[in-house]
C-alpha cells in the first residue's frame, strides 16, 4: 500500500512540475505579448475523471468562456480553457487592459484577445508536457465559444470523438494586485495518451 501511494505521490509530483513551468513559460509569454509584467499564482494540480470537470467549473447549465483546441502529436486530446464570464471581463480589463464594451457579451475583438490568451497557454502547458516527456505534441488553432459548460464539452466530444476517461486540471490563476483571476485548464487526453504520457515519465499509469 506504501509503495502504490508512493507511485501515486510521484506522479502528481510530475504533474505539478509541468503545471509550475508551464504557468512560468505562459506569464513570460503574456507579459512580452502585453508588454507588461504578468504574475500567476502556482497552479494547483489535479488528476480527476471525466465526469467531476462540470462540477468544477459550476456544473452543467453554469455559463463559462471556453477556449478549446485539439492535441495532435504522439499523445493526441482535447484542452478546454474554461472562465467564467466575469473572470474572462476581469482578465481582459485588468490583465490585457483592454476597455471592456460593457456589452452582455464580449465584442469580436476582446474575443479575439481570450482566444491570444487561452492559445499562449495552452502552448505553454503542452511545451512543458512534451519537453518532460519528449513527445510531440502540439495545439491546433482553437476555438472559443460562451455557452453552458455541459453544452460546451459535449460539443468538445462531437467534434473530436471519443474521450479518454481521465482529465489534467490546472488552476490557473492571474495576479493583479490583491485581486486574483482563475481559469482552469484541463487537458483530456484520447484513451491510450494517459498510459503513453505516464510511460514515457517512468511512472506506472493507474486510474486511481
Amino acid at each position: 500500500m506504501e509503495l502504490f501511494k508512493n507511485f501515486k505521490d510521484f506522479k502528481m509530483d510530475v504533474l505539478k512540475e509541468v503545471g509550475n513551468i508551464g504557468a512560468g513559460n505562459a506569464a513570460t509569454a503574456l507579459s512580452q505579448l502585453l508588454n507588461k509584467p504578468i504574475d500567476m499564482a502556482v497552479p494547483k494540480v489535479q488528476l480527476l475523471s471525466f465526469e467531476e470537470i462540470t462540477d468544477k467549473v459550476g456544473g452543467a447549465e453554469e455559463l463559462v468562456y471556453a477556449v478549446f483546441l485539439r492535441v495532435e502529436g504522439e499523445a493526441p486530446g482535447n484542452l478546454f480553457f474554461i472562465l467564467s464570464p466575469e473572470a474572462a471581463t476581469n482578465l481582459l480589463s485588468r490583465i490585457a487592459g483592454i476597455e471592456i464594451s460593457g456589452g452582455e457579451e464580449l465584442s469580436e475583438m476582446e474575443l479575439s484577445a481570450l482566444s491570444e490568451i487561452g492559445n499562449i497557454l495552452a502552448g505553454s502547458y503542452l511545451s512543458s508536457l512534451a519537453d518532460f516527456t519528449s513527445l510531440s505534441m502540439y495545439p491546433t488553432v482553437p476555438a472559443l465559444a460562451m455557452d453552458m459548460a455541459g453544452a460546451i464539452l459535449g460539443y468538445g466530444l462531437l467534434q473530436f470523438g471519443q474521450m479518454g476517461d481521465d482529465a489534467l486540471l490546472i488552476d490557473t490563476t492571474f495576479l493583479e494586485g490583491q485581486n486574483e483571476i482563475e481559469g482552469q485548464f484541463f487537458l483530456i487526453p484520447d484513451p491510450e495518451s494517459f498510459p503513453k504520457i505516464f510511460k514515457a515519465l517512468g511512472v506506472p499509469f493507474d486510474n486511481d
